[in-house]
């Protein structure tokens, strides 16, 4: 066997245990939703599913002890063969990860096990700990008990259980809660609240908190004169004699919902990658599967902070899509994305008009019989900036001068860039990305499609500039993948050919810092023979 042959066997050795491990954690994502089950349902079919993203599936097994709670695969047996790792929830330590092989396998990275498996289950104990964090916060509202509920004193009013909680486990949220309900009751016409303000400053006069009156002058600051829990625990038992416990539960949990949303804020607020959006947006519906109230004005500034960040800042792009995405189409978007783990690309423009247009037939569609049979072809995308992380790691970076060239010598000189880039290697990373989209599409043909950010922008339509291929998509994996990552290069070089690059000029957009995002589309048809 050759060194090309041996070297492309590893590749797709590697691939397929990246693929595992993959619909694994889906798997486990799948079930942790399941928002109605109980934890002895949730955690015995992680146990069960576990095993599958590990290289000898067929003699592995796994084990999840929480505090008193054990739950393990079916026939268990404990082996020397083993890797664990700590549950962890809120700081603490409460049960073990466990996986294990029923006999001796060879030898590995650590062991039987790879350096892979490793990583894997350690973000499998993450979400776990994510999970049963959140999952005793979410009970705290219901009235139900649990083996590993936090409710130490069932007697006690739920809103003050809830309270204790936070307290205990998120002070920064307990303390927010507590300034909101006060700046509530002073709302709510309450002169016992009014008074509470008081203790804010230690001088403050009748009339004091009225605005000063030269309206250049500032505010005077107030500063607080008993401790943070004198003042929430006074608060609420104002909020007490005022509110019934139904009426107090209501108004803390939707203010604990609203809190949800704010990392997902903190997140997009300070321009994280794809992987960390992703990730946060994971989180989000772990923590809240149905998501919050959508008259949220923090959840309203989400979804069009999302729309910006993968689609557009056009506002008018925004003021249209702003109506029909939302925060859960962004959760499905990103199972079909390609990127690398520092990736900040967007989709770019044609992905962004076929996203917002399939967004609107869906929620229209059912009133209007002339889009109720339209669908949408499946489709994964490739953010923006691969094709930037693409050239680096083929040194081409100096192909991007092509643009600020007579446009005579970049026609003659585009050949060469078309061929340069169908010789050049794809990051490891991204190949793996591209066969887990093509285990998706099976044999389907398909079609390549470019979706850079100048692309069906207002103003500039690019009609016809870029290239879009189609695939048969027949043959081997192998084949296929090769096909396929040939067609993106050859749409990835067409950036740099002379009829976008003269159009760009025309409209003065040479400058513009143009990405390349890739559209891969299943082609919609009937099979007629071999046709």
């Amino acid at each position: 066997m050759s060194n090309y042959e041996n070297s492309n066997g590893k590749l797709i050795e590697s691939l397929r245990e990246r693929a595992k491990e993959l619909n694994c954690l889906y798997a486990i994502e799948e079930v942790l939703t399941k928002s109605d089950a109980g934890l002895d349902h949730i955690f015995g079919s992680i146990v069960g599913v576990i095993p599958q993203g590990w290289q000898y599936p067929a003699y592995c097994q796994s084990k999840i002890i929480l505090e008193h709670l054990t739950y393990q695969s079916s026939n268990f047996k404990e082996t020397p063969w083993v890797q664990s790792i700590d549950i962890v929830v809120q700081d603490k330590a409460i049960g073990q990860l466990s996986v294990y092989y029923t006999k001796e396998m060879p030898m590995a990275d650590q062991g039987p096990f790879l350096k892979e498996e490793s990583k894997l289950i350690q973000t499998i104990a993450d979400r776990l700990g994510h999970f049963i964090m959140y999952y005793r916060m979410k009970h705290l509202f219901q009235d139900k008990q649990d083996p590993i509920d936090l409710l130490a004193d069932s007697r006690k009013q739920e809103w003050r259980v809830a309270l204790d909680l936070l307290r205990q486990t998120d002070r920064n949220l307990f303390l927010s809660i507590s300034h909101k309900m006060l700046n509530f009751l002073c709302w709510s016409g309450i002169d016992e609240a009014k008074r509470l303000l008081q203790y804010y400053s230690p001088d403050q006069k009748d009339g004091e908190d009225e605005p000063p009156s030269d309206p250049n002058r500032p505010y005077q600051k107030k500063a607080l004169t008993h401790s943070s829990d004198f003042l929430s625990d006074e608060t609420f038992k104002i909020a007490a004699d005022h509110f019934n416990d139904e009426e107090i539960l209501d108004i803390i949990q939707k203010w604990v919902q609203e809190d949800k949303v704010s990392f997902l804020v903190r997140t997009l607020n300070r321009n994280s990658s794809l992987a960390e959006v992703a990730d946060a947006i994971r989180r989000y519906y772990r923590i809240s599967p149905h998501g919050t109230d959508v008259s949220s004005a923090s959840h309203r500034g989400v979804r069009v902070s999302l729309i910006r960040r993968f689609f557009s800042d056009e506002l008018e792009f925004i003021n249209i899509a702003k109506n029909y995405i939302d925060i859960g189409d962004f959760r499905d978007l990103l199972q079909n994305v390609i990127y690398t783990s520092e990736s900040h690309g967007r989709l770019g423009g044609k992905s962004a008009g076929l996203f917002l247009a399939s967004q609107i037939i869906k929620k229209v569609g059912g009133d209007l019989e002339i889009l109720k049979n339209i669908k949408t072809p499946k489709t994964w995308y490739i953010a923006s900036d691969v094709v930037l992380y693409f050239m680096q790691y083929n040194n081409l970076e100096g192909v991007v001068e092509q643009k600020y060239k007579e446009i005579n010598q970049v026609r003659l000189e585009y050949p060469n860039i078309i061929q340069t880039f169908k010789n050049a290697h794809f990051p490891p990373d991204i190949i793996q990305g591209l066969s887990t989209a093509l285990d998706d599409f099976k044999n389907s043909p398909l079609i390549v499609r470019s979706s850079s950010l100048l692309e069906d922008r207002t103003g500039a339509a690019f009609s016809g500039k870029y290239k879009s291929l189609f695939l048969a998509n027949q043959g081997s994996k192998q084949e296929q993948l090769e096909a396929l990552m040939d067609a993106i290069a050859e749409v990835y070089a067409s950036v740099f050919g002379p009829d976008p690059i003269e159009y760009r000029a025309e409209r003065g957009l040479l400058d513009f810092h143009e990405e390349m995002g890739i559209m891969i589309q299943e082609v919609v048809g009937t099979q007629i023979g071999h046709y």
